[in-house]
């Protein structure tokens, strides 16, 4: 976003190994450790970055990280259905339901966080429901 020269040359000479985060409030990017709102989609974000050669993404609805809520489903369905590409999604996942469902959107893989230190959810479980 700030450097798409970087990312670019980044993506050219590494390829796969490149993952992009994104990170989102109410469907826009905050840069700078969360604290700077931006007025760019989320969406928009990831479609640029696969034009710069961006394979795979984490989304992170930074409204719900740490709430043990939910993921944002919506957000993430539309990520996932706009770009086609790998998404590894994260913020509020807080039980084996939430994994499954994102699963069933096409999430590729998910971050999990407090749910495991608060014991919401365990780990051997959501590897088997993961898989």
């Amino acid at each position: 976003m700030e450097k798409p020269g970087l990312v670019k040359e980044a993506c050219r000479n590494f390829s796969e190994c490149i993952i992009v985060s994104i990170d989102a409030r109410e469907g826009y990017v905050a840069t700078h450790g969360w604290r700077q709102e931006t007025e760019l989609k989320a969406v928009d974000c990831a479609q640029s970055m696969v034009q710069l050669g961006v394979k795979r993404f984490i989304y992170t609805d930074i409204s719900r990280d740490g709430t043990l809520t939910e993921p944002n489903f919506a957000a993430t369905f539309e990520l996932v259905n706009t770009i086609g590409l790998p998404i590894i999604a994260a913020g509020g996942i807080s039980s084996i339901n939430h994994l499954k469902i994102l699963k069933q959107l096409g999430v590729e893989g998910a971050i999990i966080g407090k749910a495991l230190y608060t014991g919401d959810i365990n780990l051997k479980q959501a590897l088997v429901a993961a898989s």
